[in-house]
């Protein structure tokens, strides 16, 4: 796990707090949305869906920042949409960042040059760029010629001023171990981002293409073979070990969706972003009325295929701080990523 070693006591402080205070849910980290309109229309999206009149609205700051201070989360994710098409983007982050929470502002980077200069460097935050692929295969996943090149400046452009980056990448049906192999070693020894978060793709109910979503033993063949040979080890990966073992089929979990919560322009989405069974005003309700037993493999046909991080890594997070092979396995790889 590439976690900068601020960051892995950071959080480690905070679920051992959880623990003492006996908490049984709390979140790990909050899935921001302060707006859905974005400037492209990815077919494994499904954002763009909402009406225009939904799609022209942008959170206040108060309200952005006043969701992740009730959740109490240590760490932030600011997705959408495009996070830089919100006119006051920059002062969501330095809020938060002021109050110590770890930021990372979700992109696609086709605004990120434009925008660099609103923001300023911290070990707080970071900017998480969304690529899918090499060139070609990210610019047919966005639909848009250019994407890519103009994404790869942006980090550079961003590195040189001296921002932590690190990158997104969603893989389909339609992704070899060899796609996988050529992005991840691009990101990771050419551009040199600081981390990578990869996932596999889920059937968002409202994304244009629904053809081409991984099963659960396809996820698991894809990245077995994709991690062989010493890979997983090289690359600067911003997983758990044991969310690593869970994409291989090496381990198996039950999702907790209620760690990595949704709050959006209609408030706290349940069960996760990527489902939407309703919304409550408040991450109390979230937790406390929401039948969490229902969801999950085995349990509702909708998750079926699901092993996406926002379910089970904090599943393996907290796997790994209950028991001290894990943790020791997973300081090592920490210490191991901020060495290379």
């Amino acid at each position: 796990m590439a976690m900068p070693l601020r960051q892995s006591i950071r959080v480690g402080t905070y679920l051992f707090e959880q623990k003492l205070r006996k908490r049984d849910k709390f979140p790990l980290i909050v899935e921001l949305e302060p707006l859905f309109a974005c400037n492209l229309k990815c077919e494994g999206c499904g954002k763009i869906q909402h009406p225009a009149g939904v799609l022209k609205q942008r959170m206040p700051v108060a309200q952005a920042v006043g969701a992740v201070l009730e959740s109490g989360a240590p760490m932030v994710s600011i997705a959408g949409g495009e996070p830089l098409m919100h006119p006051q983007i920059h002062e969501i982050v330095r809020q938060l960042v002021d109050r110590r929470k770890y930021v990372f502002l979700c992109t696609n980077a086709m605004l990120l040059r434009k925008k660099l200069e609103n923001f300023t460097p911290s070990p707080y935050f970071a900017f998480a760029v969304h690529i899918d692929g090499l060139r070609e295969r990210h610019d047919e996943s966005v639909a848009k010629e250019g994407v890519f090149d103009e994404a790869v400046a942006a980090i550079r452009e961003a590195k040189r001023r001296g921002f932590r980056v690190t990158t997104n990448s969603t893989f389909f049906n339609t992704d070899t171990p060899q796609t996988i192999i050529e992005v991840l070693n691009y990101l990771n020894d050419d551009l040199q981002v600081d981390e990578m978060m990869i996932s596999p793709a889920y059937a968002y109910e409202k994304a244009p293409d629904q053809e081409h979503f991984l099963g659960v033993e396809q996820t698991r063949e894809l990245f077995r073979k994709a991690f062989a040979g010493g890979n997983r080890r090289r690359w600067r990966l911003n997983h758990s070990p044991l969310f690593l073992d869970f994409l291989e089929g090496k381990a198996d979990f039950p999702c907790t969706a209620w760690a990595i919560p949704n709050y959006s322009l209609f408030g706290w989405q349940r069960p996760c972003y990527l489902m939407s069974d309703g919304y409550v005003p408040t991450y109390r309700e979230l937790v406390e009325e929401t039948d969490w037993e229902k969801y999950g493999r085995g349990r509702d046909p909708r998750c079926a295929n699901c092993m996406a991080h926002c379910g089970y890594e904090p599943t393996a997070v907290l796997a790994t701080m209950g028991s001290l092979k894990e943790s020791l396995r997973a300081v090592r790889e920490t210490a191991s990523g901020n060495s290379r």
